[in-house]
């Protein structure tokens, strides 16, 4: 009954709060990504049938062309998004030099197709699904920059948990096997000299789960996104983040090393060759709009609001600074993105498309 009546208030209480691609939909495979656009980077590999495959083949031949110079760029209702928004405001201004038409839409599993049909010329997506997309693109699109960071993080109502380490002998609870949040899990126990014998791996369908076993039990572990971090806690006053997991992902890469990323910037590389100055512009007023989102966060609280990606400003205004939102491009964005990728590849090839992608596929000035 409790276990029941934790999930019905968790569920009342995201209502208000989620994300829609915060959650286990950047690091779930995405996103999570997640909830989960990019936490379930965060997802599992799209689905896109063969014939899907075949008919998108050759798209930058014959894409469909947007309406006099109008970029067409699709996100998710997370996160990435939510670091566009002052962007969107000012082309709903006409106060940037682009024209833009913006799209957004609660699942990854959208924007790919459309990125291989030619109908939208760049898209905000869970890391891992760039990598998917090059591969199923045979190699037609670009990473132009890092738009999101990790949004992961361990929580628990045990104080004692400063380190990696010490979850050994813990009870960990996290979504399911075989997504972006085990990988980063797995990844960073081996690197702290941990195996998954040393501790309880609980799975979980569900980001909700998760919470609401932390209700039952708070000495135990969960690993979740936001916002259902925030969620957690907000029921629970003895649960506290413990563990930033972006935060030990980079003291195991150390200085110079990748970085744990939730969600990237790609473009059509027929688009790219086109409109080189436009793709350049867009990176300078994204960089403007993501700088933006962490230093006006009531102002930009509001504009996420409007936008429909959370319902009430005081509840983005608190979610914004732990959604780790950025602008990382050139040769940071390679290092960054590529070591990320290949720890995902070398615990599971599909969580990439297969294979990792070459060094086309950054875009590096």
């Amino acid at each position: 009954m409790i276990k029941k009546t934790a999930v019905v208030w968790l569920s009342a209480v995201l209502c208000a709060l989620m994300l829609a691609g915060c959650g286990t939909g950047e690091n779930g495979n995405p996103v999570e990504e997640t909830a989960e656009e990019e936490t379930d980077t965060e997802r599992r590999e799209p689905s896109v049938s063969e014939s899907d495959k075949e008919e998108n083949t050759g798209a930058s031949q014959e894409t469909q062309e947007a309406p006099s110079g109008t970029i067409r760029i699709g996100s998710l209702k997370g996160p990435t998004s939510m670091g566009l928004v002052y962007l969107m405001e000012q082309a709903r201004r006409g106060e940037t030099v682009n024209s833009y038409e913006f799209i957004m839409t609660a699942a990854a599993d959208e924007l790919l197709p459309a990125m291989l049909s030619g109908e939208l010329d760049i898209a905000l997506i869970p890391a891992n699904l760039a990598s998917v997309l090059y591969n199923r693109a045979e190699g037609d699109v670009s990473v132009i920059d890092i738009n999101t960071l990790g949004v992961l993080y361990a929580v628990s109502g045990d104080e004692t948990i400063e380190e990696i380490k010490d979850l050994k002998g813990k009870t960990v609870y996290m979504t399911g096997k075989g997504t972006t949040p085990d990988y980063v899990m797995q990844y960073l126990l081996k690197e702290n000299g941990l195996t998954a014998a040393d501790l309880t791996l609980e799975y979980k369908s569900e980001a909700t789960e998760v919470a609401a076993m932390l209700t039952e039990v708070p000495e135990a572990v969960g690993v979740l996104p936001q916002p259902f971090v925030t969620a957690a806690c907000a029921q629970n006053e003895k649960l506290a983040v413990v563990l930033d997991l972006t935060k030990q992902w980079a003291a195991v890469q150390g200085e110079g090393g990748s970085s744990l990323v939730t969600g990237v910037t790609v473009v059509r590389n027929g688009f790219l060759t086109e409109e080189p100055e436009a793709v350049d512009t867009f990176l300078e007023e994204h960089a403007a709009s993501a700088a933006y989102a962490n230093e006006h966060v009531e102002e930009t609280a509001q504009l996420v609001a409007e936008a429909g990606i959370i319902d009430k400003a005081a509840v983005a205004a608190k979610a914004l600074p732990e959604c780790n939102i950025t602008y990382i491009d050139g040769e940071d964005m390679k290092t960054a993105l590529s070591g990320y990728l290949e720890v995902l590849w070398e615990q599971d090839p599909a969580a990439v498309g297969g294979g990792l992608p070459g060094d086309g596929f950054y875009y590096v000035k």
